[in-house]
């Protein structure tokens, strides 16, 4: 039986009587990659909120690993192994490539002995290993500032996964990005997948169908409407009347 890395129950989040999550049980996987949809207004930025700690539940509880996190602070639960990557890329653009890298990836080590200390061997191949990873090894020794902003997104996912996170989550990797930047991205969460559990949060519907090998979870006005494999939820007719405002004939 798997193991489940993320379990949430009855948990509401209220804002001056306003549920932006109402009830809301979810629960995945150690190892899976979760996509999370919804409309405008859903609750997926809260979801993300209460998860990391940057928002406390009104009621309920969230479980990471078995342990429930509320009341513990962000920085806490980022040490605990969950990893939070923002829609806008946030990357030291003043640094190089190899750089933004090797200073999240040593937790000892500030921007000075970054940038004027000798890597180790081990601390090079890991910022060697994931400049293949995501694509940015020809480009490591350029600045950060240069990179297109689905290179950002890549290196930013790449800052993420240097911190050991067990869980990473990723919200919304595609805005804004080229076609061939989205398939890029896609490649890249659907090969850290394989050893790493992932919540990425959408609204692009092709991305979605590029990386949703497991289940998706559709959200609206903060609650759970359905769950399923992605030809089940873009055909059920509450995911329809929800997008699009009508039922299917």
């Amino acid at each position: 039986m798997m193991s489940k890395i993320l379990e949430i129950e009855d948990l509401t989040v209220s804002f001056d009587g306003f549920k932006a999550l109402n009830n809301l049980n979810f629960s995945m996987n150690a190892g899976e990659l979760r996509v999370i949809i919804g409309p405008n207004g859903a609750g997926k930025t809260t979801f993300l909120d209460v998860i990391t700690g940057k928002v406390q539940p009104t009621k309920g509880r969230v479980l990471f690993k078995g342990r429930n996190i509320k009341k513990i602070p962000e920085f806490k639960i980022a040490r605990m192994g969950i990893g939070r990557k923002f829609q806008t890329p946030r990357v030291y653009l003043n640094l190089t490539v190899r750089d933004n890298l090797d200073l999240v990836s040593n937790q000892n080590k500030n921007v000075l002995s970054t940038l004027f200390g000798r890597a180790n061997n081990n601390e090079t191949r890991t910022v060697g290993g994931l400049l293949e990873t995501i694509g940015l090894d020809t480009k490591a020794n350029l600045s950060a500032s240069l990179l297109s902003h689905g290179e950002k997104q890549r290196l930013e996912i790449g800052m993420l996964v240097a911190q050991s996170p067990d869980l990473l989550l990723v919200d919304e990797p595609a805005a804004g990005l080229t076609d061939e930047e989205t398939e890029n991205v896609g490649a890249l969460l659907l090969s850290l997948a394989q050893s790493h559990s992932i919540i990425a949060i959408e609204h692009d519907m092709e991305f979605v169908r590029q990386i949703a090998n497991d289940k998706v979870t559709v959200l609206h006005q903060g609650a759970l409407l359905c769950e399923g494999k992605m030809d089940e939820v873009q055909n059920d007719p509450r995911v329809i009347e929800v997008y699009l405002g009508e039922t299917p004939d």
